[in-house]
Order: C-alpha cells, then structure tokens, then sequence
C-alpha cells in the first residue's frame, strides 16, 4: 500500500513598485498591483480549489488528506484582500484532514545568508500558523525546497520531527525517492523526497498537448502509482503549488476534473493518502539522504541558481543581508517589517538570467521586462531603505 503524501504550497510575494533614484518615499510595494494578482489568483485558485477539497474531505470521511504551508506573505495579503480565503483554509483545518507545515514567515533566502535571521522568521511562521489555524507545525519546508544536511541539523534541533526535500536521482544513487529517509547526522529528523517526476507531470505537463501522455487521466495516474507497489514503494510525495490548479493549469485543462476524480481512483487501487507527519509517523527511515550541498526544486539543474547564479543577485543577497545587521539595531518595527519583505526570494528570482531549458517558466513568472530592470528597481528600494536605517541608527 503506497501513502500518496499530497503537499501544496499557498504563496504570493509582495512585488516592488516601479522606484526610481529620484524617489523618497516609503511606499516600496505595489499595492495595487499586489491586490489585483492576488484577487485574479483568489477567483481562479484559492476559492474553487478550498471548495472543491471540502468536498472532497467530507465525502471520503477523512481518507483523503493534505498538507499545506502558507507563507506569511501570502497569509498578510489574504488578511487584507480577501479574508475568505482565510476563512476557507480555517474551515479546511476543521475537518482534520489538513497538517500545515513550517517554513520561513517571509519565503526568504535567510538559511544562506543568516542563521540567526533563520530561526527568527520560522518561528514567527509556526506562531503564526498557531494562531491561525490552531496547528503547532512538527514538518519544515524550506523556501523552494532549499535543502541540505546542516539544514536538517538546525531544524531538527529547533523540535522539528521532519524535512521536505527534492528527490535528486545523483544523490539517491539507484534508490527510490517513494521512502522515507532520514538525515546522515540525524537519524531522528525524517526526510520526505519529492517524487519530481510524478509532480511535474501534474504542475508542468498536464495540460502539454505534446507529451507523449497527455491527457493524463486520474485513472491513469492512479495506474502509476499503484504500480509503485511492486518495488515496495511506502510513499508518494506529490509536492506543487496550489497555484497549480486553475491558475498555472487553467479550470478548461481538466485540472479540477482531475484533482476530483483522483481520490476514489487511488482508494479503489488500495493505496491510501496521508499527511507528511503521518508518513513520518508511520514509515520507518531505511537510510540516510546525503546532501552536503544546498539543492532546491527549482529547474533542471535542482540547484541555487535560480537565486544566487549571477552578480546581481549575489551582490543585492549580500548588501541586503549586511543591511540587516545594522538595521535590526535600530528596533524600528517598520524598518525592519520592509527590510524582511525585501528577502522574500521572488526578488532575486526576477533577476535570474538562466534563459536556456528553463527561460519560459522564468519568464512567466517575472513582471519585469528583463532581470537587469529587477535589479535596478530592488537596488534603488535598497538604496532608500539604507538611508532610513542611518538616519535610524543616529537617533
């Protein structure tokens, strides 16, 4: 019997206004625009996929469950713009089909560049999702799955039982991702591999006419992992974006067609679905996962470069995080509420230059009309913010 380990991610940045040199004020985030995604995203995604899984946990009586984590930017606009989502996902909570995870509050790049920064916004994430939804998370997920061995060491020693990870083929050597593993230092932190084949089939290749597999049917993907079985598989971990369903696969793919026919097709084939603490709890570890180097889900090459590839990104990371240093001496709230907006990843994704096998998903994610833009506009942001700071660290 194969737990098929569903795990969605909720997130939105906070994007920059256009911001010039010549511009003074304080208003860095576009607002407006920020609202407008958000509500497109709210109509399309949030609200018909809430509704469908209510349905979907209420028919099968708890045999169909799911994890989420929301990010604390997506959770701070929801408040703002549509707090009916939040209501949604309160509702979804209550039925106890639902584990939320933990990660960074702000979706940053702070595991590499400060750890102190680190634990400080993971445990305002756990705090919040406390509050929200009466859940205290026991599984981290990092930012886009950014994952390594010394990352485990510190999450497991901050009481987390469990990871997410990618499930790299280099690193698994020959072995299945469809196992649980457990970090080489700690054999008490459990590690969840992303079956990124499985996945990608549902968030990138669903709706490709030219895939040698489309339409993918629920039945036939039920097919797939039911065959898992024959190698002795104990889990599937299906990791994506919520966006996946009527946003990045559009409501006429079939996408939600799908996702509703999906449970009954893997409950009649005998498999069943569980949550990642569930799997952790239920699935003993048969070795460890090695990773001495930061990997992430991002691309073909599974690595950092999406964010850190390039001089731009590596030269804002570094007078960001510097910044922050002398801007938490200050202990101004606003001054360090815009500061940790500013490492949310987005910003340094839009300033990627990887335009090769990967360049269309870039793109379609970028709002700029190239990275230099993005780069230009996050360091005049960055700029101003500095001058705040000096003025702030002389009073």
């Amino acid at each position: 019997m194969v737990s098929v380990c569903f795990y969605f991610q909720v997130h939105q940045p906070s994007r920059l206004r256009q911001y010039s040199v010549f511009d003074s004020g304080h208003d860095y985030f576009d607002d407006h625009r920020n609202r407008s995604i958000l509500r497109k995203v709210v109509h399309k995604c949030y609200l018909p996929a809430t509704s469908l899984l209510l349905e979907l946990f209420q028919r099968y009586g708890g045999r169909f469950r799911v994890a989420f984590c929301l990010t604390g930017c997506v959770i701070e606009q929801l408040q703002r713009h549509a707090p009916e989502v939040i209501d949604r996902f309160i509702q979804l909570t209550e039925t106890g089909c639902v584990e939320f995870l933990a990660e960074t509050h702000d979706h940053s790049l702070a595991w590499l560049f400060g750890r102190e920064e680190f634990q400080e916004q993971v445990k305002r994430h756990v705090g919040l999702i406390d509050e929200l939804f009466g859940q205290a998370p026991t599984v981290f997920r990092n930012t886009e799955l950014i994952y390594c061995n010394d990352l485990a060491e510190c999450i497991a020693a901050m009481g987390f039982r469990g990871v997410l990870a990618e499930g790299i083929d280099s690193i698994l050597a020959g072995r299945s991702p469809n196992h649980v593993y457990h970090s080489p230092g700690r054999p008490d932190c459990a590690v969840l591999l992303r079956n990124y084949r499985f996945s990608d089939d549902l968030a990138f290749r669903f709706s490709d006419q030219n895939w040698p597999q489309w339409p993918l049917t629920a039945d036939k993907f039920a097919d797939w992992i039911n065959a898992l079985n024959q190698d002795g598989a104990a889990v599937c971990n299906l990791f994506m974006d919520f966006e996946t369903f009527g946003e990045h696969q559009w409501e006429q793919t079939g996408i939600f067609k799908f996702l509703e026919s999906l449970p009954q097709q893997v409950l009649e084939r005998g498999d069943e679905f569980k949550t990642p603490g569930e799997c952790i709890e239920c699935h003993d570890p048969i070795g460890s996962y090695d990773v001495p180097q930061p990997i992430s889900w991002a691309d073909t090459e599974r690595d950092l470069s999406a964010w850190v590839g390039n001089a731009m990104q590596l030269s804002a990371l570094e007078q960001l995080y510097r910044l922050g240093e002398s801007m938490k001496q200050t202990q101004d709230g606003d001054l360090l509420d815009d500061w940790r907006r500013l490492t949310c990843s987005d910003h340094f994704y839009y300033m990627c230059t990887k335009y090769l096998s990967d360049g269309d998903v870039h793109r379609y994610f970028n709002p700029y009309e190239s990275p230099y833009d993005s780069y230009i506009n996050f360091m005049n942001v960055l700029d101003n913010l500095s001058t705040r700071v000096a003025v702030g660290a002389r009073v």
